[in-house]
């Protein structure tokens, strides 16, 4: 469980640990390094150390290199008869499975249960002979002020990492769009650098939208509340996703969402209830969007109250008795 470092997203291990701590539970964690074998080697030494220890060993499960890791530890748990719990994460995992599906079933069969935040991963495992309970992400919603939305302002907040698969560049053309029909419209665009900051700025400058672009930076929760309290809309406009926490995020304060049509976006949002969704990199029909938000405010109001109660599923009050009936049903 990674994310207890400054300038990394805070994964799920970690916000699901916490709360677990604060219920009552006896919860050891592992790893807080980012460096993958580093975090490899603490994860498979605190499994042996801790063996008598654990009642359940939950494993997060990422597609791609990590796998590597999700394997060796449950192969660890399984030698030592623990109960296992996997948890499935990330947009990329449906197209692993199919790049590597020996691989996957036989890592997965080792678990007592698996976890999958949205329909579109529990879907996913289904073709190799899985069933998955679906329990949302979950986030801390008393520290989203909630604000509900009606009369929009041409202020859109993109939060994710700059890299391919999250497509900030988007981002920026959707900007250059729109303001040839709203000039004040304003983008803030937040997140963890991993190669594509720079060419954001570049591309923004090039548009001639370099001063109605702002770059945020790595937001810590005070700086989330900050700028989504700015911020009017919400723009996601991933290539790949599953149940992207940013969205239940900007949902929780009241942003209606215009996201593309990808992985588990339509799992997760409803288009003209709780978001708007549009075609992967259709630029134009994003700024179509967000000009029905500006226009509308009966749809803005829709989808502002629509997406504060989505985001309240995500609540620990209620994630929490779900996981509580997994256990329940694993345990001797």
């Amino acid at each position: 469980m990674i994310g207890h470092n400054p300038g990394h997203v805070v994964t799920q291990g970690q916000i699901i640990s916490g709360h677990f701590k604060q219920s009552g539970y006896p919860v050891t964690t592992a790893s807080s390094h980012p460096n993958r074998y580093v975090r490899l080697a603490d994860i498979a030494a605190t499994i042996i150390r801790k063996r008598k220890e654990i009642d359940i060993l939950i494993v997060h499960v990422y597609s791609g290199a990590s796998f590597v890791v999700e394997d060796i530890a449950s192969f660890l748990g399984k030698l030592f008869g623990l109960r296992m719990i996997m948890f499935l994460h990330g947009g990329g995992m449906p197209e692993f499975m199919r790049k590597y599906p020996n691989w996957a079933r036989r890592v997965l069969a080792r678990a007592d249960a698996i976890i999958a935040p949205s329909p579109y991963l529990a879907k996913a495992v289904e073709p190799y002979g899985f069933n998955a309970t679906i329990i949302p992400n979950v986030i801390s919603l008393a520290r989203y002020p909630y604000r509900h939305r009606r009369q929009l302002r041409p202020h859109l907040f993109w939060m994710r990492s700059f890299h391919e698969a999250w497509n900030p560049l988007m981002a920026v053309r959707v900007l250059a769009r729109l303001r040839e029909r709203i000039p004040n419209a304003t983008l803030a665009m937040a997140g963890q650098d991993k190669g594509l900051q720079i060419e954001a700025q570049k591309l923004a400058e090039a548009l001639g939208v370099g001063d109605a672009v702002r770059f945020a930076g790595f937001l810590d929760m005070a700086g989330k509340v900050r700028e989504g309290e700015q911020a009017d809309i919400f723009i996601n406009t991933n290539r790949i996703d599953n149940m992207p926490i940013a969205v239940v995020e900007a949902c929780a304060m009241g942003m209606p969402v215009v996201a593309t049509e990808v992985g588990g976006i339509p799992d997760l949002l409803t288009n003209g209830q709780t978001a708007l969704l549009v075609p992967d990199e259709d630029e134009e029909r994003m700024v179509e969007a967000i000009l029905a938000l500006l226009n509308d405010p009966d749809l803005a109001g829709r989808l502002s109250v629509n997406g504060r109660n989505l985001a309240e599923q995500s609540s620990w009050e209620q994630v929490k008795l779900k996981w509580e009936a997994i256990f329940q049903r694993i345990l001797p």
